[in-house]
């Protein structure tokens, strides 16, 4: 079973290779990390400029949709301890292609949210630099984020913590200093009054009318990729039983306070009609109230949140190119690690397609449109994830009612909710071929499924050939069992 310790019950080392160095501290701070990404610091003025005030509810609503998929999650990972991450569960019980598939696109659904996010810090440093060329801050980001992957699980931890923590602060300051403005009535430079009634003052909560509520969901289903995060975290998590739950449940809050509660300040400050869409709404609010020094302060939390989202998805993708190296469903070298349980190769394999960002810097008019080109095919892609976890909950649900029964963490409703879930995700994709500028992303994904489909057929056309089973089912180990075996001591 590995090394064990009294307090957490678990192994040191899992099956996986991978050390579990992260406490409950650090797996609650990913976890709030994961759900304030970049798509709500830098994307969130493009949502508000196509739905207005009623961006609340496109948040409200798809934070409530993926409570149910976290859940999912929760309950299946905890339902076999031997689950590394949700690409396991796919192969387990759906098939070997599923888990294929899910994990080879979750990497590249990783890849190409660094490079959005590596997008969104140029911008950020062109804040503070006009005059920097664009491929200086893109080449230090994706130098960084290599050096940053390669320490210990334990120090991306730390890195993320602390992340975490200035996104955290930056957030509750911001609506702190809106209300204070809001309560006292301020009215900025240009003569707007901070109220409480620009929200429905300037056409109503649905100015666009409800096409443009619709299309909003489009783009602010990125702000939530990486809410999953704590999924791809399990195998290197203490005590996942008690921790994971404590992550998973306090979505719902996180969701209220960080995405409605923020951006209803930001709208009662400065009417949503007066928000530029290409920069981060919360940086124009305070430039647009006077707050110089404040908007300049925002910026750098903003660009600090990039790096960490960054950071995050490096960590996933380079785990998920791992797993798949150890179920020799990719290169065998992307398994290998080093003494401190890092997968090296699988870092560098991730970080090298970083560097793509760079010619995309060049390519399009402006930096808002080269972010909104890779968040559409980043989402498209992370649906497809999502869509997964989903399904592989129904098999479950249907194959292992006594796991289900056992579990002391389930999915709310589970006969209902997983089809709810799947029916939004099939409303998403809707939206996403309606939009112009997002179309273009679910059309070009086929070709890559179709990429997916083919290495497959070469990759289970080798297994066969060499003798590994396809079909070999992953053993059961829950908590229960761990804990009593360390009462034991065997």
């Amino acid at each position: 079973m590995g090394k064990q310790t009294a307090q957490q019950g678990v192994t040191d080392d899992t099956a996986s290779g991978l050390a579990r160095g992260l406490s409950n501290r650090h797996l609650q701070l990913i976890a709030i990390g994961g759900a304030i990404g970049t798509g709500l610091f830098f994307g969130s003025g493009k949502v508000i400029s196509l739905v207005g005030p009623s961006v609340i509810f496109v948040y409200m609503i798809i934070g409530f949709m993926l409570f149910f998929v976290m859940r999912a999650l929760g309950e299946l990972l905890l339902s076999n301890l031997n689950y590394k991450n949700f690409g396991d569960i796919a192969k387990d019980l759906i098939g070997p292609w599923a888990g294929f598939f899910v994990s080879w696109n979750y990497w590249f659904s990783w890849v190409i949210a660094c490079v959005a996010d590596i997008v969104a810090i140029t911008a950020y440093v062109q804040y503070f630099n006009p005059g920097i060329a664009v491929w200086i801050p893109a080449m230090i980001t994706a130098v960084a984020l290599l050096i940053l992957n390669l320490q210990p699980v334990r120090a991306f931890g730390e890195t993320e913590f602390w992340f975490a923590i200035i996104k955290i602060v930056a957030i509750l300051g911001l609506i702190v200093v809106g209300l204070i403005l809001v309560f006292t009535g301020f009215t900025s430079p240009t003569g707007t009054e901070a109220n409480l009634a620009n929200l429905w003052e300037h056409g109503g909560f649905f100015p666009t009318g409800f096409g443009g509520f619709i299309l909003g969901f489009q783009l602010g289903i990125f702000a939530f990729i990486g809410i999953e995060l704590v999924g791809t975290t399990a195998a290197e998590t203490r005590d996942p039983h008690r921790n994971l739950p404590r992550a998973i449940n306090s979505i719902v809050v996180r969701i209220l306070v960080f995405y409605v509660g923020a951006l209803a300040i930001i709208m009662a400050v400065t009417p949503w009609n007066q928000i530029n869409p290409g920069e981060s709404p919360f940086t124009s609010m305070f430039a647009m109230v006077g707050f110089t020094g404040a908007a300049f302060a925002i910026n750098l939390v903003v660009l600090t949140s990039a790096a960490s989202s960054a950071n995050s998805g490096v960590y996933s993708a380079s785990r998920m190119a791992f797993g798949l190296a150890k179920d020799r469903q990719a290169p065998e070298k992307l398994g290998k690690r080093t003494a401190r349980s890092v997968p090296r190769n699988a870092v560098f394999f991730t970080a090298v397609f970083l560097f793509a960002a760079i010619p995309l810097l060049y390519a399009g008019d402006s930096l808002l449109a080269a972010f909104t080109i890779v968040t559409s095919i980043c989402a498209a892609n992370i649906l497809f994830t999502w869509g997964i976890i989903v399904v592989s909950y129904i098999r479950y649900y249907r194959k292992h009612p006594d796991r289900h029964a056992a579990s002391r963490f389930k999915l709310p409703f589970p006969r209902i909710t997983p089809w709810l879930v799947l029916a939004f995700f099939a409303f998403i994709l809707v939206t996403l071929y309606a939009g112009e500028d997002t179309r273009i992303a679910l059309i070009l994904s086929p070709l890559w499924f179709c990429l997916l489909g083919v290495l497959w057929w070469f990759t289970k056309k080798r297994l066969i050939k060499n003798g590994h089973p396809l079909t070999a089912s992953i053993p059961v180990v829950t908590a229960e069992e761990i804990a009593e075996n360390y009462r034991q001591g065997t």
